[in-house]
């Protein structure tokens, strides 16, 4: 597996192992990590806090042309509100763990020229799973049903 989707994979498990749910994500510029997050809906009570909003967040002011050179590794389908930022800050290519649980908005970035990697990763797959199975009423949530 490669390096960046692992970082994203322990960000993910770190969530969940406090209490949040499982989706990380790091954003990676000239072979290195320069920001990483995982979902912190939960733990502070927040409404943007997704996986790729926080690595956003910790990734901090970047100038425009290391945002357009950028690679976004996450963990799960990225929805409305990050696909957003990832097209406001012009990320050109993100590599999705699995979009099996939660399709988010695929499309769009393909549409609008991001190029797209779907890995259908087990240990992805999984972490959704388990969280849909052991905290359903979080996910539902989560996922605003």
């Amino acid at each position: 597996m490669d390096e960046f989707m692992r970082a994203a994979i322990d960000e993910a498990r770190a969530g969940y192992a406090e209490g949040g749910i499982p989706i990380g994500s790091v954003i990676v510029h000239a072979g290195r990590i320069i920001g990483r997050g995982h979902n912190r809906r939960v733990q502070n009570g927040s409404p943007i806090l997704h996986g790729e909003m926080d690595a956003f967040e910790n990734a901090g002011r970047q100038p425009a042309s290391v945002y357009r050179e950028a690679t976004l590794y996450t963990t799960l389908s990225p929805c409305a509100m990050c696909s957003g930022a990832i097209l406001l800050y012009g990320i050109p290519r993100v590599i999705v763990g699995e979009n099996r649980s939660f399709m988010g908005e695929e499309a769009l970035l393909r549409s609008r020229g991001v190029e797209l990697t779907v890995l259908d990763d087990p240990e992805c797959i999984e972490l959704m799973a388990r969280l849909m199975r052991e905290q359903p009423a979080l996910w539902n949530e989560d996922i605003g049903e």
